[in-house]
């Protein structure tokens, strides 16, 4: 049975950091793409950021690029993200997902993920 499981979210002030983890039993994760996503009370849920199995390139949203940092262990088989210089309206759950594919991972949309973890909130708040 493929379980994810995030950690790491909590509370935060402006400007502070969290390392959210996606931690997998029944995938080896490092043969999957991970993405990881958002979702605020009222927005559709977007993608944040996401490494591709096939060469380990990544992908940022806009609003993350230069603040998050997606990474595998491989040890550990789990996939952080790493924020740094969070803000208020990073506030939302956020997901990790795993895509059994090739495709460069910019190129794959949501409903092609395969497993999803329950989320783990996070909220950026003086």
């Amino acid at each position: 049975q493929v379980q994810l499981v995030e950690s790491g979210g909590g509370l935060v002030q402006p400007v502070g950091s969290l390392r959210l983890s996606c931690a997998a039993s029944g995938v080896t994760l490092d043969y999957y793409t991970i993405g990881w996503f958002r979702q605020a009370p009222g927005i559709e849920r977007e993608g944040v950021s996401c490494i591709s199995s096939s060469d380990d390139s990544t992908y940022y949203a806009d609003s993350v690029q230069g603040r998050f940092t997606i990474s595998r262990d491989s040890a550990r088989n789990t996939v952080y993200l790493q924020m740094i210089s969070l803000k208020p309206e990073d506030t939302a759950v956020y997901y990790c997902a795993a895509q059994a594919g090739w495709d460069p991972c910019a190129v794959v949309s949501q409903d092609e993920y395969d497993y999803w973890g329950q989320g783990t909130q996070v909220t950026v708040s003086s």
